[in-house]
């Protein structure tokens, strides 16, 4: 820790440079989603139709994970998160041709191909970003502690930023749509983009790759603690995702009657609000008087409370839906909302913490790869069932309470699997 901070070796520098990155690569990321679900509904696309956009994007994401995971440790991070900034960028310019005069399946089709190469790009870039971490996080003989510490509040500080930039993306996106059009939005991003990759240049080639190139077998040999709290992260982001991507946003427009620049608004803000607690988590926790790194029982604690939310939402939302009780329903969702955030955020902040704890620096790549595969699993799931449950059940407010047990649910399956998980070594090694 010697080092000049200006070196390109040292860890802060690495550390502060991936960061930059990847904020880069959120507020675009953000942006995006905004920028094409405004053009699309302006063009009278229905709220389902835009929500089939975005199925590639997640779908790519649990190969891309998977693999990504093998070729960062095959050929070093640096790699993987200049593939991630530059597949973006790619996606971005291949939007900008996009004309309203386009056949409506055609624009689907080629909507969904950028957003599947967005989604590769996303998960490539987060992949490296979370490594990295690891990678250069100082620890010094005799001060583990302080090093598991340090890594915590690291992982915080870049997945609450990364979250609450997500949401500032939305409002960016709502923006340069007014003043620029779709066409000037995406080119301007994606020179922005190509931006920021420059200054990744002055990352180490060597960062996260392996001494011994490992076999492609190794992206699915892992250790019990990795498998099981891969596990117990697909049930936590389906539980999110099953009503927060598609049957929140259609029961707001529908139900409560909200433009959908209110929409937008609302769910940016959240996002937002969801990083702040996510970066804040060691913080909170040393309020409450936890002064050491999380760990399973962190997992089960906030799992458990996590679960009951959802539950409580859908018993207080079947309650109102009497005649003349929608705005107390509407109110019961953005409440719940906020808390079910709250809790949410401190449940990722410890999962992104611990996979960094189940995992040796040498494998961290094909360890992240393979735990935000899960993920991504998970995010799939829940986007499905959110269309699919809240259809199902009729929408409107019963949908919206059908959902919001299949949450409860889903966060009740992550709980059960955080049982097994065992207590990670003392070693950042």
């Amino acid at each position: 820790m010697s080092q000049s901070l200006r070196a390109p070796g040292h860890p802060l520098r690495q550390y502060m440079v991936v960061t930059a990155a990847y904020w880069a690569f959120t507020l675009s990321d953000g942006a995006l989603r905004m920028l094409v679900i405004f053009h699309f509904h302006g063009l009278g696309y229905s709220t389902l139709d835009i929500a089939l956009l975005f199925i590639f994007y997640e779908f790519f994401g649990v190969l891309t994970n998977l693999a990504g995971g093998w070729i960062g440790a095959r050929y070093g991070l640096r790699l993987t998160l200049w593939s991630g900034l530059l597949l973006q960028v790619a996606a971005l310019l291949m939007l900008a041709p996009v004309a309203e005069n386009w056949p409506k399946l055609l624009s689907v089709i080629y909507v969904m191909a950028a957003q599947a190469l967005s989604g590769i790009a996303k998960d490539l870039s987060k992949m490296s970003a979370k490594s990295a971490i690891k990678t250069v996080a100082p620890v010094e003989a005799g001060q583990e502690q302080q090093g598991e510490r340090t890594l915590f509040r690291w992982v915080a500080i870049l997945t609450g930023s990364k979250n609450a930039l997500k949401g500032v993306g939305f409002f960016l996106g709502g923006a340069t749509l007014f003043w620029l059009g779709f066409a000037g939005s995406v080119s301007a991003m994606a020179v922005g983009l190509a931006l920021a990759w420059l200054l990744t240049l002055s990352l180490p080639a060597a960062m996260g790759k392996m001494k011994q190139k490992p076999a492609f077998a190794a992206m699915f040999s892992k250790s019990r603690g990795i498998n099981v709290l891969s596990l117990a992260r697909f049930f936590l982001f389906g539980a999110r995702d099953v009503w927060f991507v598609v049957a929140l946003p259609v029961f707001l427009e529908m139900t409560m009657d909200w433009n959908f620049w209110q929409v937008g608004g609302f769910m940016g803000l959240w996002v937002v609000g969801y990083g702040l607690v996510q970066a804040m988590a060691p913080g909170l926790r040393r309020l409450w008087g936890q002064q050491e790194a999380p760990g399973p029982r962190a997992v089960q604690f906030w799992a458990a409370v996590l679960m009951v939310i959802p539950a409580l939402m859908a018993v207080a939302l079947w309650r109102s839906t009497v005649p003349g009780t929608t705005v107390q329903g509407g109110a019961t969702v953005i409440l719940g909302l906020a808390v079910f955030g709250l809790v949410f955020a401190m449940n990722s902040s410890i999962h992104s913490y611990m996979v960094l704890a189940y995992t040796k620096t040498e494998d961290v790549s094909l360890n992240v790869g393979f735990y935000y595969m899960a993920n991504a699993g998970g995010r799939l799931l829940g986007t499905v069932l959110s269309g699919l449950v809240f259809q199902l059940a009729g929408g409107g407010a019963g949908g919206m309470v059908a959902c919001l047990w299949g949450s409860a649910l889903l966060v009740g399956l992550s709980w059960v699997a955080s049982v097994w998980l065992p207590r990670p070594r003392p070693s950042l090694a």
